[in-house]
C-alpha cells in the first residue's frame, strides 16, 4: 500500500495550467433573498479559497463574508425579514451539529435554538416574524423529530418517527406546516402531511397507497399569500416529476399538465399569481412561466445548457445560475446582464459535450462525451460515474472532467438506470440488484466507446465519487479484465459495515434499495458489496476518503483497503480531514493532482 502525501510528480513549477485555474476561479451560488427585504441576499462563494456564506446588501452593494471556518460552510438561510442569517455548524464536515444565527449586518454567532442538541439536519423553515421556526432533526437514537420554536421560547416537539422525514415548508401566515415523511418505509417515495403548529393534522396526501406503483410526492412551497392554503406539490402520477396545486383546506387538487417532456418542478412568483417552472430533459434544462388560467406555459429565455437554480424576484425578473459543459457557471437575470461577477481569475472554457445514445439491457442509455479538440481515437478514456444515485450528469460546467480533457483523455459520463431526468421507472430500476444494474449500463456504453474507435480498450479508467466511487470499486471487482485503473473518491467499499456506520437517513434509503437490512437480506448486500470481489481486482486502485464522512464512513473503506494490502494489490489511499468531500479549494486541487498522477503512472 502507498499512502499519498499530496506531492505527485510534476505538481510544482511553471505557469498555472487551465485545469487548476478552473478550480481557483471565484465561483458563486444563486443568491437567496429575504422575502420581506428583497435587497438582502445570501450566497456561497469560494472567493477566499474556501466555500463560505456571504451576505449581500443589494441597496448599498456591500458584500460581507458571514462565516469563516477551516473546512468551509455552505448550509445557510435568511430569515424572511432579512434580519438574521441562520447557518448550520457541524464539526469538520461530519454533518452533525446545530443551527447558529448572526445579524445580517454582522455580529456574534449565537445558538439559533436553545434546548436542541446536535443532530443531522432534517429541514428548516423560518416564519416571517423572524422569531418562529420549524426545525427538523435526525439522530440514530430518535429517528426524525420536528420542533416548533416561538419567540425564543423552548422548542416544542410536534413530530417523531423512526423513518426518515423532513420539514417541507411553513405557510406564509405561519399557521400550517408541511412535512415530507416515509412512515410507510419507502425512503425513495415520500408522503405529505400538513399540520398546525401544535402538531394536529390538517391534511394528508399519500400516493403510495391503494396501488401497486411506488409514487413519490415532494413539497415545493406554500403560496406566498396570507390565508392562502394552496400548497405547490411535486408528484409522479404520470411517470415523471410534475407540479400540481393542492388546497390543503378544501382537499382540491389542481393538475398542471404543462406539456413538457422530462421532469418538471416549479416555485411561486412572489405575488402568487404565477409559477416559475424549471424543466429538465435529456441532460439540459430551461425555464418557463405559467399563469393560472392560461393553460400553457410561456418560455423564459435562457441559453442552451443547464439552469442549476432559478428564482423569481418581486419586480418579475428571474435570476438563474447557468452553465454548459464548455462555459463556466454565471448568475444571470432576465432583466439583462450578470447578477454576480466575482473579481479575480476567470475560469477558462472547456470543450462542448456530445450526446450519445446506446441500447442497453434496460432501454436506451444517455451518455455525455467530451474529448480534446481536434483529436481522434482511440484515446485513453475516463468513465466518470456520477453520485446519488438519484442524480444525473448534465450539459453543465464541471472542473473535474475538464481537467481530464486537458490532459488528453476522453471523458464519458453515463446516466445509468437510477439516474433522474429520464422518468420514474428509470430512476427506480436499480432496486435489489443494487450497483450491478448501473454497471450493466456503464458496460454497454463502454462497449460502444471501444467499438466506435473513441476509447483505447487498454487505457480505460473507471472513476467517481460517493455513489460513483462505490460503482468504481464494484466495477473493478466484478469486471476485473476491462478496467486499467480505478479511482474511487469517498466510496461505499464494504456495504454491510457502511450500513451500520452511516447516518440514519441513509440507512432508511438502503433498506428501500435492498428490501431490508443486511441481517434480513444478507445475500443482496453481499452481491452488491465491493468487498465481496476485492480479491478479484486486477487494476491499480486509488481511494480518497474524508475521515469525518457520515455518508461513506471511514471504517468500511479501511476494511476494503486492508484486504487489498493483505494480498499486495497495487493501490494508494489518501485520507483527509473533512467529511463527504472538501469545501477547500487547495484540497480539491490536491486530490485532482493525485488522481491525474496515479492514472498517468499506471497507464504508461
Amino acid at each position: 500500500m502507498t499512502e499519498s502525501n499530496g506531492a505527485p510528480r510534476g505538481a510544482g513549477g511553471g505557469s498555472m495550467p487551465d485545469w487548476e485555474k478552473r478550480f481557483r476561479a471565484p465561483r458563486v451560488s444563486l443568491p437567496d433573498w429575504a422575502e420581506d427585504a428583497p435587497d438582502r441576499s445570501l450566497f456561497v462563494s469560494n472567493a477566499t479559497g474556501t466555500y463560505e456564506l456571504y451576505a449581500w446588501d443589494r441597496a448599498t452593494g456591500e458584500q460581507r463574508r458571514a462565516t469563516d471556518r477551516p473546512n468551509g460552510t455552505t448550509d445557510g438561510v435568511l430569515s424572511p425579514d432579512g434580519e438574521w442569517i441562520w447557518w448550520f455548524s457541524d464539526k469538520d464536515g461530519d454533518e452533525f451539529g446545530v443551527w447558529l444565527r448572526q445579524p445580517f449586518g454582522g455580529g456574534d454567532d449565537v445558538p439559533a435554538v436553545d434546548g436542541l442538541e446536535a443532530s443531522y439536519p432534517a429541514g428548516l423553515a423560518i416564519g416571517r416574524d423572524g422569531s418562529t421556526a420549524v426545525v427538523g432533526r435526525s439522530t440514530d437514537e430518535d429517528g426524525t423529530t420536528i420542533h416548533v420554536v416561538r419567540g425564543g421560547g423552548a422548542p416544542e416537539e410536534i413530530y417523531r418517527h423512526r423513518e426518515s422525514a423532513g420539514v417541507g415548508d411553513l405557510s406564509h401566515d405561519g399557521t400550517l406546516i408541511a412535512i415530507e415523511h416515509t412512515e410507510h418505509g419507502d425512503a425513495m417515495h415520500s408522503a405529505l402531511r400538513v399540520v398546525r403548529p401544535d402538531g394536529t393534522t390538517v391534511a394528508e396526501l399519500d400516493d403510495t397507497k391503494g396501488g401497486t406503483q411506488e409514487l413519490g410526492l415532494e413539497v415545493l412551497g406554500f403560496a406566498p399569500v396570507d390565508g392562502d392554503t394552496r400548497l405547490l406539490v411535486g408528484h409522479q402520477r404520470r411517470g415523471r416529476w410534475e407540479p400540481m396545486v393542492w388546497d390543503v383546506a378544501s382537499g382540491e387538487e389542481t393538475d398542471l399538465s404543462l406539456g413538457l417532456p422530462g421532469d418538471v418542478s416549479a416555485e411561486w412568483y412572489p405575488d402568487g399569481s404565477a409559477l416559475l417552472v424549471a424543466h429538465s430533459f435529456e441532460a439540459r434544462s430551461d425555464l418557463w412561466r405559467y399563469e393560472f388560467g392560461s393553460g400553457a406555459p410561456t418560455r423564459v429565455e435562457t441559453p442552451p445548457g443547464t439552469v442549476s437554480g432559478a428564482t423569481a424576484r418581486p419586480d418579475g425578473s428571474v435570476e438563474y445560475l447557468w452553465s454548459s459543459a464548455a462555459e463556466p457557471s454565471v448568475v444571470r437575470s432576465t432583466s439583462g446582464g450578470v447578477v454576480l461577477d466575482p473579481p479575480g481569475l476567470k475560469a477558462p472554457v472547456s470543450v462542448p459535450v456530445e450526446d450519445v445514445w446506446v441500447e442497453g439491457p434496460g432501454g436506451r442509455i444517455h451518455a455525455l462525451v467530451q474529448k480534446p479538440a481536434g483529436t481522434t481515437g482511440p484515446l485513453p478514456t475516463v468513465f466518470e460515474v456520477h453520485g446519488g444515485p438519484t442524480w444525473h450528469d448534465s450539459d453543465s460546467f464541471a472542473a473535474g472532467p475538464a481537467a481530464w480533457v486537458d490532459h488528453g483523455y476522453a471523458v464519458v459520463r453515463v446516466n445509468y438506470r437510477g439516474s433522474t431526468g429520464y422518468g420514474r421507472e428509470w430512476t427506480d430500476a436499480l432496486k435489489h440488484r443494487v450497483g450491478l444494474i448501473e454497471l450493466e449500463d456503464v458496460s454497454a456504453v463502454r462497449e460502444w466507446a471501444v467499438s466506435s474507435g473513441l476509447a483505447d480498450p487498454d487505457r480505460l479508467v473507471l472513476a467517481g465519487g460517493s455513489w460513483g466511487g462505490y460503482l468504481t470499486l464494484l466495477g473493478v471487482g466484478t469486471q476485473p479484465d476491462v478496467w486499467a485503473v480505478g479511482l474511487a473518491a469517498v466510496p461505499v467499499a464494504d456495504y454491510v459495515t457502511a450500513y451500520h456506520d452511516e447516518m440514519e437517513a441513509l440507512k432508511a434509503l438502503d433498506r428501500t434499495l435492498f428490501g431490508g437490512t443486511p441481517e434480513e437480506v444478507p445475500d443482496r448486500f453481499t452481491a452488491s458489496s465491493p468487498l465481496t470481489y476485492v480479491d478479484e481486482v486486477k487494476a491499480p486502485v486509488y481511494v480518497s476518503a474524508g475521515v469525518n464522512d457520515p455518508r461513506c464512513p471511514i471504517r468500511q473503506i479501511d476494511n476494503y483497503v486492508d484486504r487489498l494490502a493483505a494480498r499486495g494489490a497495487t493501490h494508494e489511499v489518501y485520507r483527509y480531514d473533512a467529511g463527504h468531500g472538501s469545501l477547500v479549494v487547495e484540497e480539491r486541487i490536491k486530490q485532482v493532482r493525485l488522481e491525474l498522477d496515479f492514472a498517468a503512472r499506471h497507464l504508461s
